[in-house]
Protein backbone atom coordinates (compact mmCIF):
# COMPACT_ATOMS: atom_id res chain seq x y z
CA UNK A 1 0.00 0.00 0.00
CA UNK A 2 1.46 3.13 -0.79
CA UNK A 3 1.15 6.04 1.74
CA UNK A 4 1.98 9.72 0.06
CA UNK A 5 3.04 12.17 2.34
CA UNK A 6 2.37 15.38 0.45
CA UNK A 7 4.26 18.45 2.15
CA UNK A 8 4.16 21.97 2.04
CA UNK A 9 7.79 23.48 1.79
CA UNK A 10 10.84 22.21 0.29
CA UNK A 11 14.99 22.29 0.14
CA UNK A 12 14.87 21.05 3.69
CA UNK A 13 18.32 20.97 5.80
CA UNK A 14 20.01 17.58 5.52
CA UNK A 15 19.32 16.27 8.53
CA UNK A 16 15.56 16.49 8.01
CA UNK A 17 16.28 14.23 4.59
CA UNK A 18 18.72 12.09 5.98
CA UNK A 19 15.96 11.18 9.13
CA UNK A 20 12.67 10.85 6.68
CA UNK A 21 15.24 8.72 4.15
CA UNK A 22 15.94 6.00 7.40
CA UNK A 23 12.54 5.54 7.73
CA UNK A 24 11.50 5.41 4.20
CA UNK A 25 13.44 3.03 3.33
CA UNK A 26 13.33 0.74 5.96
CA UNK A 27 9.53 0.20 5.27
CA UNK A 28 8.94 -2.94 3.17
CA UNK A 29 6.24 -4.49 1.43
CA UNK A 30 3.15 -4.32 1.61
CA UNK A 31 4.00 -0.28 2.06
CA UNK A 32 5.59 2.18 0.48
CA UNK A 33 6.86 5.62 1.70
CA UNK A 34 6.87 8.43 -0.89
CA UNK A 35 7.75 11.89 -0.33
CA UNK A 36 6.03 14.91 -2.28
CA UNK A 37 7.00 18.19 -1.56
CA UNK A 38 5.23 21.09 -2.28
CA UNK A 39 6.93 25.00 -2.89
CA UNK A 40 5.88 27.43 -0.04
CA UNK A 41 4.56 30.63 -0.84
CA UNK A 42 6.81 33.43 0.07
CA UNK A 43 5.90 35.13 3.22
CA UNK A 44 7.20 38.51 4.44
CA UNK A 45 5.93 40.75 7.25
CA UNK A 46 3.08 42.20 5.06
CA UNK A 47 1.65 39.27 3.54
CA UNK A 48 -1.99 37.97 3.89
CA UNK A 49 -1.52 34.99 5.49
CA UNK A 50 -5.39 33.17 4.89
CA UNK A 51 -4.60 34.12 0.83
CA UNK A 52 -1.32 32.18 1.22
CA UNK A 53 -2.57 29.16 3.20
CA UNK A 54 -5.52 28.98 0.57
CA UNK A 55 -3.06 28.97 -2.21
CA UNK A 56 -0.50 26.30 -0.66
CA UNK A 57 -4.15 24.14 0.25
CA UNK A 58 -4.60 24.54 -4.01
CA UNK A 59 -1.65 23.36 -4.24
CA UNK A 60 -1.94 20.25 -2.10
CA UNK A 61 -5.55 19.23 -3.11
CA UNK A 62 -3.83 19.62 -6.99
CA UNK A 63 -1.46 16.87 -5.56
CA UNK A 64 -3.65 14.47 -3.92
CA UNK A 65 -5.23 11.66 -6.36
CA UNK A 66 -8.93 11.05 -6.66
CA UNK A 67 -8.83 7.63 -5.76
CA UNK A 68 -6.52 7.92 -2.86
CA UNK A 69 -7.55 8.35 0.94
CA UNK A 70 -7.20 11.59 1.91
CA UNK A 71 -5.99 12.35 5.31
CA UNK A 72 -4.86 16.00 6.89
CA UNK A 73 -2.58 16.12 9.39
CA UNK A 74 -4.15 18.74 12.30
CA UNK A 75 -3.62 19.74 15.34
CA UNK A 76 -7.30 19.26 16.23
CA UNK A 77 -7.55 15.69 14.69
CA UNK A 78 -7.73 12.82 16.22
CA UNK A 79 -5.09 11.40 18.30
CA UNK A 80 -3.76 7.67 18.04
CA UNK A 81 -1.31 5.78 20.11
CA UNK A 82 0.63 3.64 18.20
CA UNK A 83 -0.68 0.72 18.38
CA UNK A 84 -4.00 2.41 17.63
CA UNK A 85 -1.96 3.41 14.39
CA UNK A 86 -0.79 0.03 13.32
CA UNK A 87 -4.69 -1.06 13.89
CA UNK A 88 -5.33 1.96 11.31
CA UNK A 89 -2.78 0.96 8.85
CA UNK A 90 -3.66 -2.72 9.05
CA UNK A 91 -7.27 -1.34 8.08
CA UNK A 92 -6.48 0.70 5.24
CA UNK A 93 -4.38 -2.08 4.21
CA UNK A 94 -6.87 -4.57 4.01
CA UNK A 95 -8.93 -1.73 2.21
CA UNK A 96 -6.49 -1.51 -0.63
CA UNK A 97 -6.36 2.19 -0.77
CA UNK A 98 -3.28 4.50 -1.30
CA UNK A 99 -3.39 7.15 1.57
CA UNK A 100 -2.69 10.79 0.67
CA UNK A 101 -1.16 12.45 3.97
CA UNK A 102 -1.61 16.04 3.91
CA UNK A 103 0.85 18.71 6.25
CA UNK A 104 0.47 22.32 5.79
CA UNK A 105 2.69 25.15 5.83
CA UNK A 106 3.75 26.60 8.98
CA UNK A 107 0.43 28.25 8.92
CA UNK A 108 -1.74 25.15 8.56
CA UNK A 109 -4.35 23.97 6.16
CA UNK A 110 -7.68 25.78 4.85
CA UNK A 111 -10.51 24.77 5.65
CA UNK A 112 -11.12 23.14 2.24
CA UNK A 113 -8.34 20.73 2.68
CA UNK A 114 -9.87 19.90 6.00
CA UNK A 115 -13.68 19.40 4.59
CA UNK A 116 -11.60 16.89 2.07
CA UNK A 117 -10.12 14.68 4.32
CA UNK A 118 -11.77 11.41 5.34
CA UNK A 119 -9.66 11.51 8.26
CA UNK A 120 -8.17 14.57 10.08
CA UNK A 121 -4.68 13.35 12.41
CA UNK A 122 -3.02 15.13 15.06
CA UNK A 123 0.59 13.78 16.17
CA UNK A 124 0.77 15.72 19.07
CA UNK A 125 -1.05 18.63 21.20
CA UNK A 126 2.99 19.93 20.78
CA UNK A 127 3.46 22.90 17.75
CA UNK A 128 5.90 20.65 15.85
CA UNK A 129 8.84 22.46 13.48
CA UNK A 130 7.26 21.28 9.94
CA UNK A 131 10.68 20.00 8.70
CA UNK A 132 10.74 17.67 12.06
CA UNK A 133 6.50 16.23 11.35
CA UNK A 134 8.30 14.67 8.26
CA UNK A 135 10.72 12.32 10.74
CA UNK A 136 8.35 11.88 13.03
CA UNK A 137 5.45 10.66 10.70
CA UNK A 138 7.55 8.48 8.79
CA UNK A 139 8.87 7.02 11.74
CA UNK A 140 5.81 6.40 13.53
CA UNK A 141 4.47 4.78 10.39
CA UNK A 142 7.52 2.65 10.34
CA UNK A 143 7.26 1.81 13.73
CA UNK A 144 3.26 0.73 13.17
CA UNK A 145 4.75 -0.93 10.18
CA UNK A 146 7.50 -3.40 13.09
CA UNK A 147 4.05 -4.05 15.73
CA UNK A 148 2.03 -5.56 12.32
CA UNK A 149 5.19 -7.51 10.95
CA UNK A 150 5.53 -8.41 14.70
CA UNK A 151 9.05 -7.37 14.51
CA UNK A 152 10.87 -6.22 17.73
CA UNK A 153 11.96 -2.53 17.23
CA UNK A 154 8.78 -1.33 18.61
CA UNK A 155 9.97 -2.55 22.49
Amino acid sequence: MLIRILAIGNKMPSWVTAGYNEYAKRLSAPFALELIEIPAEKRTKNSDIPRLVERESEKLLAACKSTHRIIALDVEGERLSTAQLAKQLDLWKSNSRPIDLMIGGPDGLSSSCLQRAEKKWSLSPLTLPHPLVRIVLAEQIYRAFTILQKHPYHR
